[in-house]
């Protein structure tokens, strides 16, 4: 049997934006991989009247309810109440589980448990119960009606607790089918151009079935197959994923990676080959972002952000002549202070980005949008020109810093630098 869920987030902060909500990411991701369709997430303050109501439309919709948050001790804690109250299940005290808040107390906090605290161990009649071992707030879930109800903790480390040691669990014993899915990642079209491209192939495709989803400069295909088992599902999606990136080529730079950096991170290692960086108009983007790989200092040596002229002449060596001609944004320049990173850290490979972020053009007129991704490598110096267009100053420079990783990936697996 198909289950359809719907997940409700309660609690007034995320209504202000004052919190993300990546709990219902956490849990789509986790009820996906059991076969779980997830069809509408709902977010709602602390107020029962109005979680009453999302119950009401949920319960009309989806055979799987679950709810995070609004599990605390406080007043406006009611999560609990008016869910039992809308599915007529009463609460009793689990005298097991006060026993279990109070020594979390008495182990973790070293205090006597407060009073109000109490109400946590109150649960649903004939639950199942979910401990909390990282808190003080059990679980739990139930059945009404042919609809299952699972109710989990707001803060995040403890839903994840619980949701991986017990409701994965759960809910597989529920869904006889899984679905499994495989992230094609690619960089050079836009969503428009890829769409476009992929359009016949998309239409024809049920299950497995083949979905678009834009990053910023990128572009995720998502492959993603149902069936009885995990073994069954990748036999699916293998024909798929290998007729998909033989057809996009080398847009295609990785499956199921999280980022160009990363890639990059890793075919540096294997090579055993060291990195460095010389930065202008990101501002130290692409260092950023090599280094919050774990491992990065078997990489990375060091980087210099030139945002003077100044610093590109007397840091990275930049020829007093090169500059004069040709100006601090100019192929030339990116050139030049590639290979001074490159000198003066002794890395194997420097990268450089010059360029105009905006909001107005520099002192040479050089307009918004032009950047120049520098490499100089053993093999000579690249260079990749590129025209961004007046966008957002965050946008230029994320664009430029991903534009800065395509190149040390192209030149790392044996590609042409400049995009066709």
């Amino acid at each position: 049997m198909s289950h359809t869920a719907e997940i409700i987030a309660v609690g007034t902060e995320l209504l202000l934006g004052n919190i993300v909500n990546t709990n219902a990411r956490d849990i789509s991701q986790a009820l996906s991989a059991v076969g779980v369709n997830v069809f509408w997430h709902t977010v709602v303050g602390d107020n029962p009247r109005r979680l009453k109501d999302a119950l009401d439309v949920a319960r009309k919709r989806a055979d799987i309810i679950i709810t995070t948050g609004g599990l605390g001790p406080t007043y406006d804690d009611l999560t609990k109440q008016t869910i039992c109250e809308a599915f007529g299940k009463p609460l009793v005290l689990h005298q097991d589980i006060l026993d279990d808040i109070r020594g979390y107390f008495e182990r973790n906090v070293h205090m006597k448990m407060p009073s109000n605290n109490v109400q946590q161990a109150e649960l649903p009649e004939g639950c199942t119960v979910f401990d909390n071992p990282v808190g003080t707030a059990p679980g739990c879930a139930f059945e009404a009606g042919g609809i299952h109800v699972l109710m989990l903790p707001g803060p995040p480390f403890e839903m994840l607790t619980m949701l991986k040691g017990h409701v994965v669990p759960y809910l597989r014993g529920l869904s006889s089918e899984v679905i499994v899915s495989h992230d094609i990642m690619t960089f050079g079209l836009g969503e428009s151009p890829m769409e476009e491209l992929m359009r016949e192939k998309m239409s024809h495709m049920e299950n497995p079935s083949l979905a678009t989803y834009a990053k910023p400069s990128e572009v995720r295909l998502r492959a993603t197959a149902k069936a009885a088992s995990a073994e069954e599902a990748e036999a699916m999606l293998a024909p798929v994923v290998k007729d998909v990136t033989n057809f996009l080529g080398d847009y295609v730079y990785g499956v199921d990676v999280s980022s160009l950096e990363e890639v990059c991170f890793h075919l540096l290692k294997e090579k055993g080959l060291t990195f460095a960086t010389a930065e202008s108009c990101t501002g130290g983007r692409v260092a950023e972002r090599i280094t919050a790989l774990p491992g990065a200092s078997a990489v990375y040596r060091g980087g210099v952000v030139s945002y003077w002229t100044s610093v590109k002449a007397d840091v990275l060596g930049v020829p007093a002549d090169t500059l004069d001609a040709h100006g601090a944004v100019s192929e030339e320049t990116a050139r030049a202070m590639a290979e001074g990173a490159r000198r003066i850290t002794g890395a194997d490979i420097a990268m450089s980005v010059t360029g105009v972020a905006g909001p107005d053009p520099d002192e040479r007129g050089v307009p918004v949008g032009i950047v120049y991704i520098g490499l100089a490598t053993p093999d000579g110096t690249f260079c990749r020109p590129l025209d961004l267009g007046k966008r957002r100053r965050d946008r230029i420079q994320d664009l430029s810093s991903n534009h800065a990783f395509d190149v040390l990936r192209r030149y790392l697996t044996g590609l042409p630098i400049k995009l066709s």
